[in-house]
């Protein structure tokens, strides 16, 4: 639910008890997609809001943290990733962090609604600054749908930067859309995926555990990270390796890192993977 006047926007997180809220300059902009709602906010500290049926998508100030550990930390840990889809990702964000690497000869990102990248290209010009990149595939279609016709073995990494898990993008935590993702990752592949709050969304989480090695992912392991306009200001993002345990991510190959970050960093990396206790016996409660 949310709520927004000339000064406010509020996105309220009812079964929580709690909301979050960003004064607002204006309105910027407006649209209604074949699949949802699209408005841009100008605000006061944040800089830009962008919110998909009245839930907070990113804003300019803390993005960085998020599109950065959705897309470093794997790429780091995959010992000679070439090969990238991203499923979603329509503001470019993670597309352009992803394409920092070098080493990538392709990553082609299917999102479904195609008015949110170019409602980013509109008013987020930084997060598409790479999508000219001559690696870089664009499509716009169902992602679900890409994985599940893709030739076997064709990806290193797949990225999943979906939204909440809700309506079409709840799929996306299916153990069909893992079992997919499994079937069209290279060996020793990995997908990394947004999952949620664990203080908030911890049944979720287990869920997505649960799935991941129910089709055959070998390990699973769950990064945490701040990020204050989310639910709860606290969020993850779950990686897999398909057939082995995953590797012990390239420490020299990210201290000697040619690309640009604001947040990420071996030590950022290193201290992602620690898991609190909460966590830990949920998961083995299963």
């Amino acid at each position: 639910m949310h709520l927004h006047d000339d000064e406010w926007f509020t996105e309220k997180w009812g079964d929580e008890g709690s909301a979050i809220s960003f004064k607002l300059k204006r309105k910027l902009y407006r649209k209604r997609s074949p699949f949802q709602t699209i408005e841009v906010f100008e605000t006061e500290r944040f800089g830009r809001l962008l919110t998909l049926d009245g839930l907070v998508m990113l804003t300019d100030r803390d993005n960085f943290i998020y599109h950065e550990m959705l897309s470093h930390p794997a790429l780091f840990t995959h010992p000679a990733p070439t090969q990238v889809l991203i499923v979603g990702g329509g503001d470019c964000g993670t597309l352009r962090e992803v394409l920092k690497h070098r080493e990538l000869e392709r990553v082609q990102q299917v999102e479904l609604d195609e008015e949110v990248t170019r409602t980013a290209e509109q008013f987020f010009p930084r997060l598409c600054e790479s999508n000219g990149d001559p690696r870089a595939e664009l499509h716009f279609e169902d992602g679900s749908d890409w994985v599940s016709r893709a030739e076997p073995e064709t990806y290193d990494l797949i990225i999943v930067d979906g939204s909440d898990p809700l309506g079409p993008a709840a799929v996306l935590f299916s153990q069909d859309f893992f079992r997919a993702c499994h079937r069209v990752l290279r060996p020793g592949g990995l997908l990394c995926g947004q999952t949620e709050s664990p203080l908030f969304h911890m049944d979720l989480l287990g869920h997505v555990h649960r799935n991941l090695a129910g089709v055959g992912f070998a390990e699973a392991q769950t990064l945490f990270f701040p990020q204050c306009a989310y639910p709860s200001g606290w969020w993850t993002a779950t990686l897999a390796c398909k057939d082995v345990r995953i590797p012990a991510f390239r420490v020299e190959a990210a201290e000697a890192r040619r690309v640009e970050t604001l947040y990420y960093n071996p030590e950022i990396h290193r201290a992602a993977t620690a898991m609190p206790e909460f966590f830990k016996r949920a998961l083995a409660k299963g």
